[in-house]
């Protein structure tokens, strides 16, 4: 058992608690990673907040990146030592969503409450979202980490745990992005940057961004959006198809949680239009639309869960463009932190100001 320093979540909407608490040894088909970074996604601050029930204690974080320093029995593919993303994309192999290539998906329990964790006395200790990354180190199951290049910036790398490969992974696999067609993207945060991004790289004509910031929307022409609306318009989607040649768009992606946006999505769109849900509104919030005009135009809805990816296949591409300089990385970070600061971490995230904040350990490996 080794004790390992951890942000821990002990009641819902309450500041983390940092503590020391206990981090089992791999089990058979697991391995320990010692983490260099992880980034704070809005997924993490939503669980913190209980906006999707689960158990406390708990330690959250899953978009994180650092190096093996155990192996389990029966591991195979993975060396002590290899530089990895840590995600929680834990599959099975065996269900239906794994054979069917959709790993994001995968049906069997994982088994959180009894994971690697516990507290310093012994106690219970949720594993939040199969990971828990809030922490020194992690042991999770072999499925969810990929090898990467260990001369990557850590707190760059980190962000393809999550944060990239949900906006990039949503237009490339989920919607199919083709070259000429019209995107907009709802939210020019975190995520909805990297939406933007994958519209760039997969050829949009149009990528047009939607935000109530008119800073946020310069930042986003930063990452390839060719046109800015503010949402403070009362008719953006007109401002959209104005902007568009008088069309609307193929698709539409939604990569904030907020209700308000998944209400009006759809009038954005353009006959046989997809609308993409990327962001994750609070449990029980409700958006309501006409189902008659999405009949009537052929148009459709789609979920993009951690944008469809399949790790070793998505992972290295997008390792790969990032060495091209066609996907930004490094310009996502927004602050970096260490752990005993992370409380004020999430409020920077909180407050709309952040891209992405970075928790970096000292681990005295390569510079982050």
């Amino acid at each position: 058992m080794t004790r390992i320093k951890a942000a821990v979540c002990r009641e819902f909407g309450k500041p983390l608690v940092i503590e020391t608490v206990n981090l089992r040894a791999p089990a058979a088909g697991e391995v320990e990673v010692t983490l260099d970074a992880c980034a704070i996604c809005h997924s993490d601050i939503s669980y913190a907040e209980g906006a999707w029930g689960g158990a406390l204690p708990a330690v959250y974080g899953h978009e994180a990146a650092g190096r093996i320093t155990a192996l389990g029995e029966g591991v195979r593919g993975l060396r002590q030592g290899d530089t990895v993303l840590a995600t929680l994309m834990r599959a099975c192999g065996s269900c239906p969503s794994c054979a069917a290539g959709a790993p994001a998906y995968c049906m069997t329990p994982d088994g959180r409450a009894s994971g690697p964790l516990s507290t310093a006395d012994g106690g219970a200790l949720e594993q939040g979202l199969s990971i828990g990354a809030f922490a020194e180190r992690v042991v999770v199951d072999q499925s969810q980490v990929v090898t990467i290049p260990a001369d990557m910036p850590m707190a760059a790398a980190c962000l393809l745990s999550c944060g990239v490969t949900t906006g990039v992974g949503s237009v490339v696999n989920t919607a199919n992005v083709r070259p000429g067609q019209v995107v907009v993207v709802i939210g020019a945060g975190g995520v909805g940057l990297n939406v933007v991004q994958g519209a760039r790289i997969a050829g949009a004509a149009r990528i047009i961004a939607v935000d109530l910031s008119e800073e946020k929307l310069d930042i986003a022409r930063e990452f390839g959006a060719t046109d800015g609306v503010l949402a403070t318009d009362p008719k953006p989607w007109k401002a959209a198809f104005r902007a568009a040649g008088g069309r609307g768009a193929d698709a539409v992606f939604v990569s904030v949680g907020a209700v308000a946006a998944y209400d009006d999505a759809p009038r954005y769109l353009a006959p046989r239009g997809r609308l993409v849900m990327v962001g994750m509104p609070h449990s029980g919030e409700r958006a309501a639309y006409e189902p008659v005009i999405i009949a009537a135009l052929g148009q459709g809805m789609l979920g993009a869960k951690m944008g469809e990816v399949v790790l070793a296949r998505d992972i290295p591409w997008m390792v790969d463009l990032w060495r091209q300089g066609r996907l930004k990385l490094e310009a996502l970070v927004s602050g970096r932190w260490p752990l005993e600061r992370i409380n004020e971490a999430i409020a920077d995230t909180v407050s709309g100001a952040a891209r992405r904040n970075v928790i970096l350990f000292d681990t005295g490996n390569t510079p982050s």
